[in-house]
C-alpha cells in the first residue's frame, strides 16, 4: 500500500498545541492514542502544567482544595515538549509557525488552537490595580481570593451576578462573609437563563443573606491611603464600604495574538467548520489549522446551523478529542462535532443543571415540580420546538430532555409529565434580557452566520 501524506505525518510530523489547558491536553491524548510518533509541542502562557478550574470558585474558595493541588489528570503519557510561561503572538500561515513572545519561531504541519478565554478585567485600569480587587480565572486568582476571604474581610463586592459571580457570592455566605453582589440586569443569571430563572436565582441569594442589588451599575472603586480597595461608587449615587470586590463581568477569547494572521479570528472567538478545521478571513476552510475549547466557534446543526460559542468543560473535551480525531484521520474518516451544550453549577445548596441552548429560547415552561420548592424542571421553547431545558435540584430529567432536544420535539411537550404542577400547565415569556445588551455570564453565545469577526466591535461594559 503506497505511503501517504497522513502516513508521513503520523510517522514523523510536527504537530503544535497552542493552549495548555484542558481541551489542549485532552486533544494532545488523542493525537497520540491515533498513532501520531513525531514532535508535539504544548504552548501555554501560563506557567502551570494544566490544571482544573471549575474547583477554583467552589471548592477552593470554601477551604476544601488547595489551588495548587487542582492539576488535570493524565489520560496517557503524551511525549510532548512542553514551552509553558511564554505566550503565542502571532502566526505565519504561508510559513506553518507560531511566533513567541521570546522570539522563538515554532514550526508545525498541523496546528491545533485552544487558547480558550481570560477574565473580563475591570475596565479603569488604575482602579482594578487597587489590592483587594480581584478576578477568578487563573490558578493564582483563586489562590489570592482565597487568601483575602481567608482573612476576614468586613464585605464583599461582586460585581455581576452569572454564574461565576452567583458561586463567589455562596462561597462567600457559607464561610459567614458578609456579601453584596451588583448586577446589571434584573436578575442572577438571567443572560443565560432568562428572567424567569432569574427571579428565580434572586430569592435563593436574598435567603441566604446576600445583599442583591439589581438593575445597578458600579461607576468607580475608591482605594485608601495604601492601595487598597476601600469602596464602591453605584449608579444609583449610594457608596459601598468594602474591602474585597471581584470583578465578575464575563469572558473575553484570547484571539488577539491572530490579528493579521489571515485566520477567522475576532472578539467572539476562532470561526470552524463542525469538524474543528479553523476558516480563514475569506471564509475557506483550511486543512492543517484545527480550533477547540472556549475559543471556538462552529455550526451546530441542531440550533439552525448557528456559529456556538461555549464556555463548557464538557464541550472543551468532546471539542478537543473530535479535533484531534480529525487532525489525524483521512477525510472520509472524520467526524462532525455536535454537542449538546451541558452545564452545571452549585450555589446556595442548590444544583443548577442546563442542556440546549436556553438562550435561544423565547418561552419556558415549569414541566416538573415548582418554582417555590426551588426543585424543578423549565423547558425551553424556539418556533414550536424543544431548544433547552434546566434543572434545580432536578437533574434526573435532563438526559429525557437532551433527547427531545436531539430529536427536535414539539415545544409545548404534548404529554403529562410526572409531578406537573398547576403553574406549569402553559408555557410562558422565557424573558431574555435583549441581546443587543451584552449580560454578565452567559456562557452561550449565539454569534451569527459570518465566519469573519471584522466588523465586530470588541465590548466594554458600559458604565464599570
Amino acid at each position: 500500500m503506497a505511503d501517504t501524506a497522513l502516513d508521513q505525518l503520523k510517522r514523523s510530523g510536527r504537530v503544535v498545541v497552542v493552549g495548555a489547558s484542558l481541551a489542549g491536553l485532552r486533544a494532545a491524548e488523542v493525537i497520540r492514542e491515533k498513532g501520531f510518533a513525531g514532535s508535539l509541542t504544548l504552548i501555554g502562557d501560563e506557567p502551570h502544567e494544566p490544571y482544573d478550574r471549575p474547583p477554583l470558585s467552589k471548592q477552593v474558595l470554601l477551604g476544601k482544595a488547595d489551588a495548587e493541588r487542582t492539576l488535570l489528570p493524565r489520560r496517557r503519557d503524551i511525549d510532548a515538549e512542553w514551552r509553558l510561561g511564554v505566550a503565542a503572538t502571532g502566526l505565519d500561515m504561508a510559513a506553518r509557525t507560531v511566533k513567541l513572545a521570546d522570539g522563538e519561531e515554532v514550526p508545525y504541519d498541523r496546528l491545533l488552537i485552544a487558547t480558550g478565554v481570560r477574565a473580563r478585567p475591570w475596565p479603569n485600569e488604575a482602579e482594578g490595580e487597587l489590592g483587594g480587587v480581584f478576578t477568578l480565572r487563573t490558578r493564582e486568582d483563586g489562590v489570592g481570593l482565597a487568601r483575602a476571604l481567608n482573612a476576614g474581610p468586613r464585605r464583599v463586592l461582586v460585581i455581576g451576578a452569572g454564574f461565576t459571580g452567583s458561586e463567589i457570592a455562596s462561597a462567600c455566605r457559607e464561610r459567614g462573609l458578609e456579601v453584596t453582589v451588583a448586577e446589571r440586569g434584573n436578575g442572577p443569571l438571567v443572560g443565560a437563563l432568562g428572567g424567569v430563572i432569574g427571579a428565580v436565582a434572586a430569592e435563593l441569594q436574598r435567603e441566604n443573606g446576600v445583599d442583591l442589588r439589581t438593575g445597578i451599575s458600579v461607576t468607580a472603586l475608591e482605594g485608601d491611603s495604601t492601595g487598597r480597595v476601600r469602596a464602591a461608587h453605584l449608579s444609583d449615587g449610594t457608596t459601598l464600604e468594602c474591602d474585597v470586590v471581584v470583578v465578575g463581568l464575563g469572558a473575553q477569547r484570547n484571539t488577539e495574538w491572530l490579528m493579521g494572521s489571515g485566520l477567522g479570528a475576532g472578539p467572539r472567538g476562532i470561526a470552524c467548520d463542525a469538524g474543528c478545521r479553523a476558516f480563514d478571513l475569506r471564509g475557506i476552510v483550511t486543512d492543517d489549522i484545527y480550533v477547540a475549547g472556549d475559543v471556538a466557534r462552529s455550526p451546530h446543526a441542531l440550533f439552525g446551523y448557528q456559529f456556538l460559542s461555549l464556555e463548557h468543560w464538557g464541550n472543551a473535551v468532546a471539542q478537543a478529542e473530535t479535533a484531534a480525531h480529525n487532525m489525524m484521520s483521512e477525510s472520509t474518516d472524520r467526524r462532525p462535532h455536535l454537542w449538546v451544550p451541558a452545564f452545571w453549577s452549585s450555589q446556595f445548596g442548590v444544583n443548577i443543571k442546563s442542556v440546549g441552548v436556553p438562550s435561544m429560547g423565547t418561552e419556558i415552561m415549569i414541566t416538573q415540580g415548582s418554582r417555590a420548592e426551588r426543585r424543578f424542571t423549565g423547558v425551553y421553547g424556539y418556533q414550536g420546538r424543544v431548544i433547552g431545558a434546566v434543572t434545580f435540584d432536578n437533574g434526573r430529567w435532563l438526559q429525557f430532555y437532551e433527547k427531545q432536544i436531539e430529536c427536535t420535539a414539539p415545544f409545548p411537550p404534548p404529554f403529562t409529565t410526572v409531578d406537573r404542577r398547576p403553574d406549569g400547565q402553559r408555557p410562558i415569556p422565557a424573558d431574555f434580557p435583549d441581546p443587543s445588551v451584552p449580560t454578565h455570564g452567559p456562557t452561550i453565545t449565539l454569534s451569527g452566520y459570518s465566519p469573519a469577526d471584522r466588523r465586530i466591535a470588541t465590548f466594554t461594559p458600559a458604565g464599570h
